[in-house]
């Protein structure tokens, strides 16, 4: 990745990364997420395994899933039986409250399905990810089942949503999920006041029938590590 912000090489991802990999022990099951921050992690964790770290991982992604094996990461399947010690990933947003919107980078289902499976979710993210309220930064990610889009998007306007189907990268198809379903971008009239609006808003999505999930990731991390550009780290933790 290049220097840009929120690359491999960006002091602030390299701060964040460094200080999650500490609370890798030997023997432990790790949830590997999606995103440039996730991936930065991966790689990093790639070398420690390498180097004689003996660790699993469930990637919450194809493009997770792919990486980790190239760096030889051992792989699991989410079984029954296997709850995760922790689940590493990023964020779009994260309010005061440690509530946020994930999924801009379409794995949000399977981030989700992770993050549930372990014992703690850390979230790595720089300074401008942190918002006074969500969908201050932008859209709100909802999966949906292709045959239920037109009814998808009619609900989620009469709750105040503007929907947009995401395009591929090429810009003329549309966005297919690694679990075979569209992704609706949404934007909000407002910014989401405060906790119980961005719970009354989850609850009233997820009651549409064919939405598969939306990216209101709500009180499921116990930590944030904010990377700055000068090197330092502020951790941030769920009351």
């Amino acid at each position: 990745m290049s220097k840009q912000a929120g690359g491999a090489d960006d002091p602030s991802v390299q701060a964040v990364v460094k200080q999650v990999l500490e609370m890798i022990k030997d023997g432990s099951k790790v949830g590997l997420g999606s995103g440039r921050a996730s991936a930065a992690f991966i790689d990093e964790l790639g070398k420690r395994v390498k180097a004689g770290l003996k660790i699993t991982g469930v990637p919450t992604s194809e493009a997770s899933s792919k990486q980790a094996k190239t760096l030889g990461i051992p792989l699991v399947e989410l079984t029954e039986d296997l709850e995760l010690d922790l689940t590493v990933d990023g964020a779009d947003e994260v309010s005061p409250h440690l509530d946020m919107i994930k999924g801009w980078g379409g794995a949000l289902v399977r981030e989700r399905i992770v993050a549930e499976a372990s014992k703690k979710q850390i979230i790595l993210v720089g300074p401008e990810k942190l918002v006074d309220s969500l969908g201050s930064r932008g859209r709100i990610p909802v999966e949906v089942i292709p045959l239920a889009e037109g009814y998808v998007k009619r609900k989620l306007k009469s709750v105040g949503m503007i929907p947009t189907v995401r395009l591929d990268k090429d810009g003329k198809k549309p966005f297919i999920t690694d679990n075979g379903c569209l992704t609706l971008d949404c934007k909000l009239e407002t910014p989401l006041k405060d906790a119980k609006a961005a719970r009354a808003l989850e609850q009233k999505v997820l009651s549409f029938a064919g939405v598969v999930d939306t990216g209101m990731f709500l009180g499921t991390c116990e930590q944030v590590l904010v990377g700055n550009p000068d090197g330092t780290v502020k951790v941030l933790k769920r009351k």
